[in-house]
């Protein structure tokens, strides 16, 4: 396991031969609250895992032991000018949109709190595992502002407009059992074992084709809210971008041949 640090509070561990990428929040003494440095550096961190060819999914992790993330840095936001906010919101939107538009599949690994922008980080990966202390929600109503990281688009897309507006205009958390059955969570696991749930689905997941990879989330992402006519226009594009790939050719003869197949990743 290789790591490399993205300022002071982003964290990148290396798995499965680079194929797993850690993506961790390391901002402990503040419970991963998003300060203009932390979004900076979550941006980059993406920017640079979005590049990499060789990996083939990324997973979102914290390191406080009781909390994913709060959410944004209220305190660093008290002592802001309206010039100021004005100056940060490309920062902190950059760090959401950097996790939304990954190519690869992407899991969060989420216990503990998971508030505003920690339940928006969550929101913007493909798959949420939770353990059972897990506690989510979007209060920035009770703050004065709304949902900026994606919270008022991606939450109705899992649990529904109805139940996206009650908790978003009643600013109430959600715990993990709740979430489960919402839908706001995918996997509901025993306390603590969050980080070991989602890097084995990880492990998984990165077995499979890198070219296949991209091109499933390509299509589930672009395809969604289209009409079925449009949205299977889009899965073909994306079935024509792998077919003729070395993947492909790969894949098949190696179930042919009964083996594990070495993609080529091309």
């Amino acid at each position: 396991m290789s790591e490399e640090r993205f300022g002071e509070f982003v964290l990148v561990r290396r798995h499965e031969r680079g194929h797993v990428a850690e993506l961790v929040l390391d901002r402990p003494k503040a419970m991963n609250a998003v300060s203009t440095e932390m979004a900076r550096s979550v941006a980059g961190a993406c920017a640079a895992l979005g590049e990499d060819r060789g990996v083939r999914v990324v997973v979102l992790t914290s390191s406080h032991e009781r909390a994913f993330c709060v959410g944004a840095d209220l305190k660093e936001r008290n002592s802001f000018s309206d010039a100021d906010l004005v100056r940060q919101r490309p920062v902190a939107r950059a760090a959401y949109t950097g996790v939304l538009q990954l190519p690869v599949p992407t899991i969060a690994a989420v216990h503990g709190f998971a508030l505003g922008g920690g339940c928006e980080l969550a929101l913007s990966c493909d798959v949420i595992v939770a353990d059972r202390t897990a506690v989510m929600g979007l209060p920035e109503v009770s703050v004065g502002v709304i949902p900026g990281g994606g919270g008022t688009q991606l939450l109705p897309r899992r649990v529904g407009a109805a139940r996206a507006a009650e908790l978003i205009f009643t600013a109430r958390q959600v715990e993990a059992g709740e979430a489960r059955e919402l839908g706001l969570v995918d996997e509901l696991v025993e306390e603590g074992r969050d980080r070991k749930e989602a890097l084995a689905m990880a492990s998984r997941i990165a077995a499979n084709s890198p070219v296949g990879l991209r091109a499933a989330k390509r299509a589930l992402r672009l395809g969604h809210g289209l009409d079925l006519a449009a949205g299977l226009e889009v899965e073909d594009a994306a079935w024509r971008s792998v077919a003729f790939s070395g993947d492909r050719a790969e894949g098949v003869a190696a179930f042919n041949e009964k083996r594990r197949p070495e993609w080529p990743g091309e």
